[in-house]
């Protein structure tokens, strides 16, 4: 906790500037070009917020719509069946778990090319993290990259094929995931 990992991710999809530095993505910069690099970012907030008055289906319709052209079409409706997601009530009348699926949705929902997931799975019961792992490792499988963040180290096992670990707001190691807890197993036997 605290280390910078959710304000990593707000700048890299230009919630805020850097303090210092710069950051990039797709080789552009995160600032001067954040209209552009939003357009192939699916992005869920760890603290989510979302229009409680809005049916969920409306809501998917106008995130399709402001995504234009760069959204596969009703896309959003087979990921909501997935989550079993009822998507005829307003987001308000949610529980915890049912807003952050309408996250998970939102963030899938345009197959971008990079998606940033702050805790993806806070909130849901084990069946849904489940399914919402699987769609994680089946938007890696088709070639997209996926900055995921987990406090849950068997979920990152589970997704990630390298971990970059972030103390005090710095990058102080990166590797690939079984050569992470082949050293963790060692340094325990």
């Amino acid at each position: 906790n605290g280390a910078g990992k959710t304000t990593t991710q707000r700048v890299l999809v230009d919630v805020f500037p850097p303090s210092a530095g710069r950051a990039r993505a797709f080789g552009l910069d995160c600032q001067a070009k954040g209209v552009e690099l939003r357009k192939r970012i699916g992005y869920l907030p760890g603290e989510l917020a979302l229009y409680s008055n809005m049916k969920a289906s409306d809501f998917f319709k106008m995130y399709e719509y402001l995504r234009g052209g760069n959204s596969s079409r009703d896309y959003w409706r087979e990921l909501a069946d997935r989550l079993d997601l009822d998507t005829s009530r307003k987001i308000g009348q949610f529980s915890r778990g049912n807003k952050q699926k309408v996250g998970v949705v939102a963030a899938l929902m345009s197959r971008a090319d990079l998606l940033i997931l702050d805790e993806p799975t806070g909130g849901l019961d084990p069946l849904v993290q489940r399914t919402v792992l699987d769609m994680v490792r089946e938007a890696r499988d088709d070639g997209r990259t996926v900055f995921f963040s987990s406090h849950n180290l068997s979920e990152v096992q589970a997704v990630c094929d390298r971990v970059g670990i972030i103390r005090d707001g710095r990058l102080v190691a990166t590797q690939r995931v079984e050569d992470m807890f082949a050293q963790r197993m060692n340094r325990i036997s």
